[in-house]
């Protein structure tokens, strides 16, 4: 199965639903700075279990999360970006 690389990077609003959030990524992926993760090698099905979980977390009129595909072949360069209400869509 074809693997990926990721960031995620948040905002959210409330202390707790942030510590909540934190704490999933955590679990699955590399901080690399406060809001922002790398979640390396991951596939579709992986990615959109964490989706999930990250959508039961956050209040989507109040929270900014983003998630970007990762091209590290060469370099880290940013791909482009999905909404996660159809992370399906994406890869």
């Amino acid at each position: 199965m074809k693997k990926f690389d990721f960031v995620i990077g948040y905002d959210i609003s409330s202390p707790k639903r942030l510590r909540k959030l934190a704490v999933l990524l955590e679990k699955v992926a590399i901080r690399i700075q406060y809001s922002l993760f790398l979640y390396p090698d991951v596939t579709k099905d992986d990615l959109n279990i964490v989706v999930e979980k990250i959508l039961e977390i956050i209040d989507e009129k109040e929270d900014d999360v983003r998630i970007y595909r990762v091209n590290t072949l060469r370099s880290l360069n940013l791909m482009s970006g999905f909404d996660l209400t159809h992370p399906k869509n994406f890869l």
